[in-house]
């Protein structure tokens, strides 16, 4: 049985904060069986968790990059630094952020999240220039 409504409101929220393109290529690019994955990904992850009244978009973010630190998730942290860059979470944020996660999760964990971080954050350019001194 599947849930239209909150595969719908999940693909909305998914959209908004993950980007249009990386959300409908997912799908687009979904076997049979790797819809079974986007659906309840769409449905339970963003239809139902992330679209609950109680916590911003931003604490959610927030809380993500931390989460993944602890799993130790590169590839996840990488989409989620975008997310939560379109979330309003500064640079700042995240980096405090990732130190936090770091004491609590381990130096492997932190050096592999701020090398996923870094990498987004010097793609879509968010550091401010270097200036000479």
């Amino acid at each position: 049985m599947q849930n239209d409504a909150l595969f719908d409101e999940g693909l909305k929220l998914r959209r908004q904060v993950l980007g249009p393109d990386y959300v409908d290529g997912s799908i687009a690019n979904a076997n049979d069986f790797m819809m079974a994955f986007q659906r309840i990904t769409t449905e339970w992850c963003w239809g139902y968790a992330w679209s609950r009244e109680g916590l911003s978009l931003k604490t959610r973010s927030m809380l993500n990059l931390a989460m993944l630190t602890a799993l130790n998730r590169s590839a996840e942290i990488k989409l989620h630094v975008r997310g939560a860059i379109n979330n309003g979470v500064t640079v700042e944020e995240i980096r405090e952020i990732l130190l936090h996660a770091t004491i609590y999760c381990g130096i492997p964990a932190g050096l592999d999240a701020f090398k996923a971080a870094n990498e987004v954050l010097t793609e879509i350019k968010a550091f401010a220039p270097k200036t000479a001194e």
